[in-house]
């Protein structure tokens, strides 16, 4: 299957509360970044640019061959960094842009070709991104995995931190005593990649953060409230979780070795 003409936008910020220079760490013999940049070139993208703060990073980049831009060290979000880079390398309107971040080694090129896939299948989209089944209770009680719920075809109804949907009968007597998922229903767990065609992620960087999405502290539902629509591939198998911590570090390194 062809696709639209695609970029790869990799946001990357130096300074990280748990791991600063994170994007410059090494994981078998390469900086973080770089692994993330082969992988969307290996994607088939039409142009890759990492997005970052620092000139450190851009050294990094340019040092094995790649693009970077400094940006605004003062945007709120990964969104607003891949806006600027956007407008100042003159994306058409209807071109597809993949927001791929830094610190997500472990999301092969395949993955990131099915985000840009995903939007030419579907005109009506202004967004893709994806999502995996939750196989255990422990994720879905956890806050910090982010779960959504999708209509027949495919498209987001909501993303939210708690359980969605909400199993009135399995869940009367509280999440803490629930054993086992209940019967019936998949849970469905996000993966934080996003396809965006440029004209929806120049209108997205623009608009202002209300309700829901400050409640949720979730930035999709700023697309969701101005009636984007938001396709989501399911996967077989979700990719790795990302680097946020010492721990990731040691266990992606161990996987890259094997």
């Amino acid at each position: 299957m062809t696709t639209d003409r695609f970029h790869v936008v990799i946001p990357a910020r130096y300074g990280s509360t748990r791991l600063p220079g994170k994007p410059l760490l090494m994981l078998a013999g390469k900086p973080m970044i770089q692994h993330v940049f082969e992988n969307a070139l290996a994607a088939g993208a039409s142009e890759v640019i990492v997005a970052t703060d620092d000139e450190r990073i851009v050294s990094a980049v340019e040092g094995f061959g790649g693009r970077a831009m400094l940006t605004d060290p003062e945007h709120a979000s990964g969104t607003d960094r891949i806006a600027e880079v956007a407008a100042r390398a003159a994306f058409a309107p209807r071109d597809i842009v993949v927001n791929l971040q830094g610190d997500e080694p472990g999301i092969e090129g395949a993955v990131v070709c099915r985000a840009a896939m995903a939007l030419s299948a579907h005109p009506e989209a202004g967004i893709s991104t994806m999502a995996a089944a939750i196989r255990d209770v422990e994720t879905l009680r956890n806050p910090n995995v982010v779960k959504v719920v999708l209509d027949n075809s495919g498209f987001a109804h909501y993303f939210s931190r708690a359980p969605i949907p909400w199993h009135r009968e399995a869940f009367a007597a509280g999440l803490d005593t629930l054993e086992r998922l209940p019967e019936g229903i998949t849970y469905l767990r996000h993966i934080g990649i996003y396809g965006y065609r440029v004209e929806v992620l120049r209108a997205v960087s623009k608009a202002s953060p209300l309700g829901a999405e400050k409640a949720e502290a979730l930035e999709q539902l700023r697309a969701l409230a101005m009636g984007i629509r938001i396709h989501v591939t399911v996967l077989e198998h979700a990719p790795s979780h990302g680097v946020d911590t010492v721990d990731d570090l040691r266990r992606v390194a161990a996987r890259m070795e094997k």
